[in-house]
Parts: C-alpha cells; structure tokens; sequence
C-alpha cells in the first residue's frame, strides 16, 4: 500500500498511522533499517499532528474572541455527568 504524502493526511489519519508505527516498532519484528524509516515518519507524523493541533486551537481562540469570549476555560467532563 502506497503511503500518502505527509501533507494530504487528515489530523486523524496521521494518528491512526501514528498508531500503526508504534505497534510495528513494539513488535520488534522489523530490520534495523525498516525500524529507523518508521520511526522517522513516525517523528514527522507527530509534528504534523501538532502544527495541524494549534492551528486548531488558535483557530478556536479567534472565533471565541470574535464572539466576545477572550479566554479559553479547561474542559470539565464530569460537568455534564451530574
């Protein structure tokens, strides 16, 4: 299976790749070589998911701001589990 270009994956299919590295790399099945090309790609997923991540969050806190709403709060799960 041909992998996409770094640039063409959605924040989510950068993670689910993540997440296929990581359990590669755990098996330990892999050449040294093999090993190293995926951690690399791994490495550069990573970064991509947070460049892709604050772009997210500032694009957030323009909107919020936007709306009046200056500050971002903390979310609080168990708000809605009362």
């Amino acid at each position: 299976m041909a992998k996409k270009k770094l640039e063409n994956l959605s924040f989510e299919e950068s993670l689910n790749e993540l997440d296929t590295i990581v359990q590669s790399l755990e098996q330990g099945d892999l050449s040294l070589e093999e090993s190293m090309a995926l951690f690399e790609r791994g490495l550069n997923l990573s970064q991509l998911s947070q460049v892709k991540l604050q772009a997210a969050e500032q694009k957030v806190q323009i909107l919020l701001e936007k709306n009046g709403t200056a500050q971002l709060a903390d979310f609080d799960s168990s708000a809605g589990n009362s």
